[in-house]
């Protein structure tokens, strides 16, 4: 069967991926839309919340563009972490092919999530609890810490653990923070600003009393994620959520035109669908 100009382009992606080698004190970043991201340091490949199958078209909204890659592309992935059970971030066209593909790659996620991934086929043995009271250490390289996410209330179940998380990630010398769907909550900042974080990827799509009233549950604006991430001394910041579904989207020019007009200082990139982003800290230039 001959293969779409898409499909051709997202087989390329994963290929880049794949082959991209990054140095100490860097990060390779992937933009996929909406949160979904893949991370790359030191030989991990980590993808987060990948949503890119057309799933939500059956029952819910279109997205506005198509992915940039199919879930049938996904291949040579380490690991996989999901921010919490929405259908756009818990994906059931992609992680069943996910897991199916990279079948080794432990997928971590908030425990009410656990059932669902079992159901999709994923190997319970593999599937890693989401737990915000402890670092969690992968490949002897790889520090994971989960921070509480409120999108919009902070919500746990019946055994204390957190419905909506987000994570940071310690890899190659980098530390990055990626909030999943949250608003800023009593504690946030100051946990933040004890990380302080290399990179932080913010949702801007904000929240508002219509959206609620068709179910859509919301996230810090884009006032809100530029002030969070000069508070917290992120040394750059990448807008996500805002992209994929048009009747809860934002205009990414928003968060940087306040950045620019407020904190002219403060590193902020607005990724492009597909790029390969690759983030340099300090530390990769220093000598050994």
């Amino acid at each position: 069967m001959k293969m779409t100009k898409q499909e051709r382009k997202g087989a390329a992606l994963i290929t880049e991926v794949n082959q991209t080698e990054v140095p100490y004190g860097t990060l390779a970043i992937w933009f996929l839309g909406q949160e979904s991201v893949i991370i790359k340091g030191d030989g991990v490949t980590v993808y987060i919340d990948p949503y890119v199958s057309d799933y939500l078209d059956k029952s819910g909204p279109v997205r506005s563009y198509p992915a940039p890659i199919a879930p049938e592309d996904i291949v040579g992935a380490d690991l996989c972490l999901i921010t919490h059970e929405h259908e756009d971030h818990m994906d059931a066209g992609t992680l069943p092919v996910f897991h199916k593909q990279n079948g080794g790659a432990p997928i971590m996620a908030p425990a009410c999530c656990k059932e669902s991934l079992i159901a999709m086929g994923v190997n319970e043995s593999l599937i890693l609890v989401a737990d915000d009271s402890r670092e969690t250490e992968l490949f002897s390289k790889l520090q994971i810490s989960v921070i509480p996410a409120a999108h919009e209330q902070l919500d746990q179940d019946a055994d204390g653990y957190y419905r909506s998380v987000g994570y940071v990630l310690k890899l190659n010398g980098v530390t990055l923070y990626h909030a999943g769907d949250t608003v800023i909550y009593p504690g946030l900042v100051e946990r933040l600003e004890r990380i302080k974080p290399d990179v932080a990827m913010l949702p801007i799509n904000g929240r508002d009393f219509f959206r609620r009233e068709r179910d859509i549950v919301g996230n810090m604006n884009y006032r809100e994620a530029a002030e969070l991430a000069v508070r917290i001394g992120a040394e750059t910041v990448i807008p996500l959520h805002y992209d994929v579904f048009a009747g809860n989207a934002e205009k990414p020019g928003y968060f940087v035109d306040y950045l620019y007009e407020h904190y002219p200082e403060q590193k902020c990139h607005v990724m492009a669908r597909g790029e390969r982003f690759v983030y340099v800290s300090g530390q990769s230039f220093m000598k050994a």
